[in-house]
């Protein structure tokens, strides 16, 4: 089984990833990593610049019927059992990308993103298997046993879960707003 995990840098895709593939004795793979290792793509700056099609065919390949946790905010856009789209609190990514030394306008990328569903928005054109978690307030642990718990009982679609729209003036200060 391909479980991809997924969502907006911050909302702890890494940490959920490694937790959930030791907890299933899955093989973890980083999908930055893996199209580095493979020449797919290229670094520019600090961004990863690739060719969508070009990853999901290479990991097609070479992971087709291996048990694998993907992690990666493009990893909605491979071919996968189940995509896992992690959701926090755009404040909380906010700063989390304050902390990691984002630039004003990576963060107010990305906090727009998520205020928006973004992702969860690609995930669900993408994908059939499409289950929806919010990490704001909980420990990796907890997330990581509310997806095998979903999982176990067979959930494949669970959207809907979070709604943004009523933090916008709380993430003012975060967004990209022009004068």
């Amino acid at each position: 089984m391909i479980i991809a995990v997924t969502g907006t840098p911050g909302v702890g895709k890494t940490t959920v990833s490694k937790l959930l593939a030791e907890k299933l004795g899955y093989e973890y793979v980083s999908l930055r990593d893996y199209a580095v290792e493979k020449g797919i793509g290229e670094i520019r700056g600090e961004e990863l610049e690739v060719e969508v099609d070009e990853l999901a065919y290479n990991f097609k390949r070479d992971f087709k019927g291996k048990n694998v946790v993907v992690d990666g905010h493009l990893s909605h856009f491979l071919s996968a059992d189940i995509v896992v789209v992690l959701r926090a609190h755009p404040k909380l990514i906010g700063e989390r990308l304050k902390e990691r030394g984002y630039s004003k306008e990576k963060i107010g990328e990305n906090v727009e993103a998520e205020l928006v569903d973004v992702i969860l928005v690609e995930a669900l054109e993408e994908n059939e298997n499409v289950i929806e978690v919010d990490t704001t307030g909980k420990t990796p642990e907890e997330v990581v046993e509310e997806i095998l718990g979903l999982i176990k009982k067979g959930v494949k679609r669970r959207v809907g879960v979070v709604d943004w729209s009523e933090v916008y003036d709380e993430v003012i200060p975060y967004l990209r707003l022009k004068a």
